[in-house]
């Protein structure tokens, strides 16, 4: 019975490192997750490059768990060894790094600093992946042959993950918290990258005068940023809200303040909330439009404003005087008749 135990936990690790492996692929893919693990190591230029690349990768590996057997299925199995180790080396240095930094094992959901949980989490699939060495099977044999020893394995080493996963406990402590946006307590570190993702961020990036906030405060759900500017030679202030919650309409919003005057020169971000009025599906044909058209002209209308037109050329209104009873164009009132 043992041997079959041991048996059914070596050939289990193939379909299981391999979902890992693509749910990992597909969380990095996110532009939340430029800002986490291997990135944290690599100039901000090459964050995105290098986030997608061990996604892809990671994608790569998961597929030849599943499909690929004999010596390629070995040379698979321990790359993907290999793959978990150096993650151990990783989350080591960017922890050091960044104390702050997630692992970004899955993405932008990885957010919660590095701890002995992430880093025992990944010695334990490297592990995992060197015990799958010598297998016969693939990973979809695997699955289409399980017995009742890998389903017990299997829940097993689901239930030592979920404790070892600081991300399931984040999503659970959030679901049941949710505290209100006014009290939530989001890193300036977020806030930052939320902004100069914006629109509103690249549009008036090239009158700020530093690339770094001079006054930074809170107004309940919503970060205040503010930054020195120039505008045609004027003194300018550049004041960003960023919402805090998450929401993604309206999430940044800026006005460009005139220093002198005091006076908001422009703003940008807000969203109109009502629903804009659109097109008609089928214009009518030219002689219904023009029966409607008709249908809608006012002859007596029509000839009561010609009748004004001549009697005031100018474009002033009868009725209509400047404080000292002149014409708005100068001229004396005189009386129509």
């Amino acid at each position: 019975m043992l041997p079959e135990i041991v048996e059914a936990a070596r050939e289990v690790q193939l379909p299981l490192l391999a979902v890992l492996l693509l749910l990992g692929a597909a969380a990095k893919t996110t532009r939340r997750a430029a800002d986490t693990g291997l990135a944290v190591l690599v100039p901000e230029r090459l964050r995105r490059t290098s986030t997608v690349g061990t996604g892809l990768l990671e994608a790569a590996l998961a597929v030849g768990l599943l499909t690929v057997a004999g010596l390629p299925g070995e040379v698979v199995r321990t790359l993907t060894a290999v793959v978990f180790a150096v993650s151990v080396v990783v989350l080591v240095l960017v922890r050091r790094r960044d104390p702050e930094a997630g692992c970004g094992c899955f993405g932008g959901l990885s957010r919660i600093p590095v701890g002995w949980r992430a880093l025992t989490r990944a010695g334990l699939l490297s592990a995992a992946a060197l015990t799958t060495l010598g297998l016969e099977p693939a990973g979809w044999q695997v699955v289409a042959s399980a017995a009742p020893p890998h389903a017990g394995v299997l829940g097993a080493q689901l239930l030592l993950l979920a404790l070892l996963s600081p991300e399931l406990r984040d999503v659970a402590a959030r679901s049941l918290r949710r505290e209100p946006c006014e009290l939530r307590d989001v890193s300036l570190r977020h806030t930052m990258r939320v902004l100069r993702r914006s629109e509103v961020w690249r549009t008036n990036m090239p009158a700020a005068t530093g690339s770094e906030p001079d006054d930074v405060w809170r107004q309940g759900c919503w970060r205040l940023l503010r930054y020195d500017a120039t505008r045609h030679g004027r003194r300018m202030d550049v004041v960003y809200a960023v919402r805090v919650d998450g929401r993604r309409d309206t999430a940044v919003r800026a006005v460009l303040i005139d220093r002198g005057s005091g006076a908001v020169v422009a703003s940008f971000g807000a969203v109109a909330r009502t629903a804009l009025p659109s097109p008609p599906r089928r214009l009518p044909r030219p002689r219904q439009a023009a029966r409607q058209e008709a249908g809608r002209y006012d002859a007596a209308r029509a000839a009561r404003t010609l009748r004004t037109a001549r009697a005031h050329p100018a474009g002033s209104s009868p009725g209509v005087h400047g404080l000292d009873g002149r014409d708005p164009d100068g001229r004396e009132s005189t009386p129509a008749g």
